[in-house]
């Protein structure tokens, strides 16, 4: 098992180029989505995640153009402090996030917790390699 967990490890910081891939400590918020900085039109009901700007923008490969960023349309666990997860796709940026906070769909949200509280506090979330 440990092997296995190593081999993951390995894999991933190739992949991903020592890209920040989680995060502790960070808020999820919810929002209204249209078509996002990665060029995907999403509603209300989709699954998808708008990352903060300092992380999107500083993973490797980002460029002048944000719909060609390589964060873009990959998946994520965003789990919150009493364990509750869900996973979503990277869509769009979030200018307001501070580093390591999030925004996510209303539907996406939901799986965490009620509209009414608004804000999360305590999040962690895990960028999933789809390779592996």
């Amino acid at each position: 098992m440990r092997f296995s967990a190593v081999i993951f490890a390995a894999l991933s910081a190739a992949t991903f180029g020592h890209a920040q891939t989680s995060f502790t400590g960070g808020e999820a918020t919810f929002y209204v989505p249209s078509v996002g900085s990665c060029g995907f039109t999403n509603t209300d009901a989709d699954f998808i995640v708008a990352v903060d700007v300092a992380t999107i923008t500083s993973f490797p490969g980002a460029g002048d153009d944000p719909t060609a960023n390589p964060m873009c349309g990959l998946q994520m666990v965003v789990t919150g402090p009493d364990g509750k997860s869900v996973t979503v796709t990277v869509a769009d940026t979030c200018p307001s996030c501070a580093p390591g906070s999030v925004e996510l769909t209303p539907a996406a949200f939901l799986q965490l917790a009620n509209l009414e509280v608004g804000i999360i506090p305590g999040i962690s979330w895990t960028l999933i390699e789809s390779d592996i």
